[in-house]
């Protein structure tokens, strides 16, 4: 009754959005937690809108990328059962600001690699006052001397990498650990204490926030990315790279800043919310009224009902939950459709952007901007499309799971030209492009007298449209550069570049794939897939909810969750990495161990990396038409099983017609 009252006092004044205490309104919390969730997903998705450039800074090779954006699943699945079973018993939003704030520390502690590690150091031709020209081909300096500047594997070198490698893992895992209770937990406590009518509509903010955030944080790396690595220890007449140039290496450590803080800023009202607030209830609506007592006392006897069971207990029942849903047909082939689904998704989200990169050179910041503004929000189209469709036709199981094969066909159907969208590999001397005469890998008559290090990484473009390593092999001996601005224009007197029988010239960077016309229809087709793929994600989820028993609902969800996290959200983008590294042509070399990859046969990354994509969208669609035959089944036992009741009756008013119409009888009749 105090509840009631309390509400409707902060409803009469004068049409108010707060009460005099808003920390007692379900509105603003729903307020806060869609901020807090905002600002967790903009952190947790920024890792996979910089994954490249992490990469070529720190030398990781793609599996061991691949492995560090799952490695916030580990903690988050160890500790995803306790919610359920804490989750009733403590006072959430306190919890919920404690995650917060774990996760803001990790943001932060992602940072941190990037102040206790000296200058990003690559391969220059200008010699200035900050740099040694060591890209020529000097044929006077002999190639021990250019060696003992090689410090790549000194002591020290080799722990600093191996610390910085043990910060970003201990990062992630703290992220995923402080991200545990805050969707559960907001979600149960805004299902509890707002109204019947408007809880649809607060969880639905909520789950649109979820699909907005990961776009955010693209979009938030295609902003930060455009800004040198060390701009805060470098002035800028420094730098002379753009971010057009394969070298450069934006700040990625200033986008986990911004949005740790964020984080710890949506983390401080939480600290100030009830563990119990006033049941919300909707103005001069007596039934609601009621109801809402009803589901109070309803919440109160679950609570006493969980709370009664020990921890030993609640761990006994939950293997039991499991088996028994893991047991029902329908269930098991949605999640495993879904495992299919999430794992796709895990490797497309980390790795897109660096696919995008390689195959059309693009920078990182416009791959990271065409994710955030045109993949992502084609999900999120596919998503409501999906649910719209339901409601407008108020679809049976069968209904459902025929409109999640309708979807996947048609995914598999757009997403298969994508195999044939791309652009081969540029022509690199060396590599994939040999001369007659040349003999080995970076073995050239022409720079043969050069003293060329085998490490050196410096694109040029040709004028005979081959790509080269460095000046150095392709023998150039002179640079021109702009003093005023301190960048290279061009280099000349390059030995191994003939036209015409002339000694050749060379402009920085790389020749590119020149094939930027299929960029367009590739995000296209890709985009539609994504749509189509996406109208299956509602469908599915009210197969799960509907297949299940009333009283396992919560657990099915739980369990659900659980294995999407350690059959497709941990082990996804290690197997896309792990079949990226397989199609690398040149590694850079660090303790003569691979590092970053510096160059990849464009088709082979685009058949394994697409391959893998549409291997797991045929997975899905062979698991919901396996749902969809079993439900059509399930569907005809029911309306037979129903028939028998009135077929007696119907057999003897059969049998009643024969005599009737049989001569002999009708004979005796007369």
């Amino acid at each position: 009754m105090t509840a009631t009252v309390t509400e409707n006092n902060c409803e009469n004044q004068s049409r108010r959005v707060f009460c005099k205490n808003p920390f007692l309104n379900i509105k603003f919390f729903v307020f806060c937690h869609g901020f807090l969730q905002l600002s967790q997903l903009l952190l947790s998705g920024y890792l996979k809108s910089s994954i490249s450039t992490i990469e070529k800074r720190f030398g990781f090779s793609s599996q061991t990328s691949g492995l560090l954006a799952s490695f916030n699943e580990v903690g988050n699945t160890l500790l995803i059962v306790f919610v359920s079973y804490f989750g009733s018993r403590v006072n959430r939003p306190r919890f919920i600001a404690c995650g917060a704030i774990l996760v803001s520390i990790a943001g932060f502690l992602m940072s941190l690699p990037h102040f206790i590690t000296g200058l990003y150091e690559y391969d220059q031709s200008i010699a200035s006052a900050f740099s040694n020209s060591t890209d020529l081909c000097q044929p006077d300096i002999p190639l021990p001397t250019k060696n003992l500047n090689e410090t790549d594997c000194t002591p020290r070198t080799v722990k600093e990498s191996r610390e910085v490698l043990l910060i970003l893992f201990v990062g992630q895992a703290l992220l995923g650990i402080g991200g545990v209770p805050i969707q559960p937990f907001g979600i149960s406590y805004i299902d509890d204490f707002a109204s019947e009518r408007n809880s649809p509509l607060y969880l639905g903010i909520l789950f649109a926030v979820t699909i907005i955030g990961p776009g955010v944080a693209f979009m938030l790396g295609s902003a930060i990315l455009r800004f040198y690595v060390d701009i805060d220890k470098v002035s800028p007449e420094e730098i002379q790279l753009t971010n057009k140039d394969p070298r450069w290496v934006g700040a990625w450590w200033l986008g986990f800043l911004v949005a740790a803080t964020l984080v710890a800023i949506s983390a401080i009202p939480y600290f100030f919310f009830p563990k119990e607030m006033p049941k919300e209830v909707v103005k001069g609506n007596e039934s609601e009224i009621k109801r809402s007592k009803d589901l109070l006392s309803q919440l109160k006897s679950k609570s006493e009902l969980m709370q009664s069971l020990s921890l030993t207990k609640f761990i006994k029942i939950f293997p039991l939950v499991l088996l028994r849903n893991l047991r029902h047909p329908v269930y098991l082939l949605v999640v495993l459709a879904q495992v299919n689904l999430s794992a796709m998704v895990a490797g497309l989200a980390t790795f897109m952007g660096k696919f995008l990169e390689r195959q059309f050179s693009l920078t990182a910041s416009f791959a990271n901007m065409i994710i955030g503004s045109v993949n992502i929000p084609g999900a999120m189209v596919g998503i409501v499309v999906g649910g719209a469709i339901m409601k407008k036709f108020q679809m049976t199981l069968k209904q459902c799971g025929g409109m999640c094969v309708l979807g996947m066909l048609l995914c598999v159907i757009f997403a298969l030209p994508l195999l044939f969208l791309g652009c081969p590999t540029h022509k690199v001397a060396g590599l994939n492009y040999r001369r007659s005469s040349d003999g080995g890998q970076h073995s050239f008559e022409c720079n043969s007298k050069c003293n060329c290090l085998d490490k050196a990484y410096n694109p040029i473009c040709g004028a005979d449209g081959i790509e080269y390593i460095s000046p150095c092999f392709a023998g150039c001996e002179v640079v021109n550069s702009d003093v005023v601005e301190n960048k290279v224009l061009n280099y000349t007197r390059c030995w191994c570049i003939s036209v015409n029988g002339t000694e050749g010239t060379a402009s920085p960077g790389t020749c590119g794939t020149n094939c930027s016309h299929l960029l367009l229809p590739f995000v296209v087709l890709s985009c539609l897939a994504g749509i189509l793929a996406s109208i299956s994600h509602t469908p599915s989820f009210m197969l799960i909810l509907r297949s299940v028993q009333p009283e396992d609902k919560s657990f099915a969800i739980g369990i659900q969750f659980m294995l999407l996290r350690v059959f497709a959200w941990m082990p996804g983008p290690v197997l896309y990495g792990s079949a990226i590294d397989t199609t690398c042509i040149l590694w850079e070399k660090k303790c003569k161990k691979n590092a970053a990859c510096r160059y990849y046969d464009n088709d082979l990354f685009r058949q394994r990396f697409l391959g893998l994509q549409l291997f797991f969208e045929v997975g899905a669609c062979l698991c919901f038409m396996a749902v969809f035959l079993i439900l059509r089944r399930q569907e005809r036992e029911t309306s037979n099983a129903a028939e028998p009741k009135t077929s007696p009756e119907k057999e003897k008013l059969a049998e009643k017609s024969r005599k009737n119409l049989d001569p002999q009888s009708l004979t005796e009749k007369m």
